[in-house]
């Protein structure tokens, strides 16, 4: 068996997507989630301009043998927009492999740890009735942990919350970006929010008791002093997790918030191969690993890395958001479905529209999502139904403070 060609499909069925997909001499397919938000178009042409002939003819079974020559060949190594684009080859050959031998990959991957995934959903309100129905609505659709972002007075538009007004007036696919010519500039204080999010916490906490799994995200936006007073604050009020509570690209940052809290800490989603986050699991400076499979190289990365965080009791709580495709999805599914430091997933759905151009089989019951026993991944594109969708340009927003100076985002 030979790849005999791959394509780049490139869609947007209420958000960009771009997915890749490899067909062998003996007619088997297989798609891959190639994905990066607001930079789409990189990857689309990284892909068609410099992987994709680098396929042909290749062995699809040989998996490693290929993510290794990608990785190690190109020279640059690394970033997000390289290992996004080998992501989607790694996906696609698992999904071939797991098609020719029948098999979903999570059989493939050493079988099942665990009969379903748990997962949390998002929760989110401008003010504390709006949170707690939100809460419930969440609990309504099965989620048995709840990720709880809240407005923030004197801020006008703060991400993660569902119910406030974006600067475009429209939502897109359930996440603050925006399809438009430039990004929108938002606003942003520290001291404020730092003030109110242990407020948020305390009232939900008095409503919905002390079983219930809540977590929070910083979004990268504090200093690493900051985050730790953060979590020190949050302590009473037993998070199963806060997530990136300071630029995860400095790793030393968690040394001085680990010092000062005992709040569960969770990063990576911006992380791209294991060298970002190597130390973060060896020094045991944090809980759980964010990484997602989409940007950080694929199946084969994701499960090597789960493997070396499970020395360190180290779990995982994948990035799951609809800025990854249901392939990307799917992909990490059957990783957590086989590791054994599974932790938590995090779990938005997609829209209507995306799930008409990806045809899935995955399973959300009882609060546990599953990937299905379809041979592969469980996923396939309608390349019909991607075509009556074109790419538009989308920014997520960025943060200025009352000064003018840009902020994290």
């Amino acid at each position: 068996m030979k790849i005999t060609s791959a394509k780049v499909i490139v869609t947007s069925p209420t958000r960009n997507f771009v997915t890749l997909k490899i067909t062998t001499d003996e007619g088997v397919t297989g798609i891959g989630d190639a994905t990066l938000n607001g930079r789409e178009l990189s990857v689309a042409t990284y892909l068609s301009d410099h992987i994709v002939p680098l396929l042909i003819d290749r062995h699809p079974a040989n998996i490693e043998d290929t993510w290794q020559f990608l990785y190690r060949s190109g020279y640059w190594r690394r970033g997000p927009v390289t290992m996004a684009a080998i992501a989607a080859v790694d996906m696609a050959l698992w999904d071939i492999k797991g098609k020719v031998a029948g098999m979903p990959v999570y059989q493939l991957l050493g079988g099942a740890s665990r009969r379903g995934l748990a997962t949390y959903g998002h929760a989110s309100g401008r003010d504390t009735e709006e949170i707690f129905d939100s809460i419930r609505s969440e609990q309504e659709h099965g989620y048995t942990a709840i990720r709880v972002q809240s407005s923030v007075p004197g801020i006008t538009a703060l991400y993660g919350v569902a119910a406030q007004p974006q600067s475009s007036g429209e939502r897109y696919d359930y996440e603050p970006a925006q399809r438009a010519a430039l990004p929108a500039e938002e606003d942003w204080d520290t001291r404020a929010y730092m003030r109110h999010i242990p407020s948020v916490f305390e009232a939900v906490r008095n409503e919905f008791g002390p079983e219930l799994p809540l977590l929070h995200d910083g979004h990268h936006r504090m200093t690493p002093i900051q985050a730790a007073k953060l979590g020190k604050s949050l302590e009473p009020y037993d998070l199963f997790w806060l997530e990136d509570c300071t630029p995860a690209e400095n790793q030393d940052a968690l040394r001085l918030v680990r010092q000062h809290t005992t709040q569960p800490l969770a990063i990576g989603e911006v992380f791209n191969t294991i060298w970002d986050i190597k130390d973060l699991i060896s020094e045991q400076l944090i809980d759980y690993v964010r990484c997602a499979s989409t940007h950080f190289g694929g199946i084969s990365p994701l499960k090597k890395v789960m493997d070396y965080a499970a020395m360190y009791q180290v779990k995982s709580g994948f990035h799951g958001p609809t800025d990854v495709s249901p392939v990307g999805f799917a992909a990490q599914m059957h990783v957590g479905m086989a590791i054994h430091n599974f932790g938590l997933q995090e779990y938005m759905p997609h829209s209507e529209k995306t799930n008409q151009v990806f045809l899935q089989n995955m399973t959300f019951e009882n609060g546990l999502l599953h990937p299905s026993d379809t041979p592969g991944l469980g996923v396939e594109i309608d390349e019909d139904e991607a075509e009556k969708y074109e790419y538009a340009n989308a920014y997520l927003p960025y943060n200025r403070l009352a000064d003018g100076t840009v902020h994290d985002w």
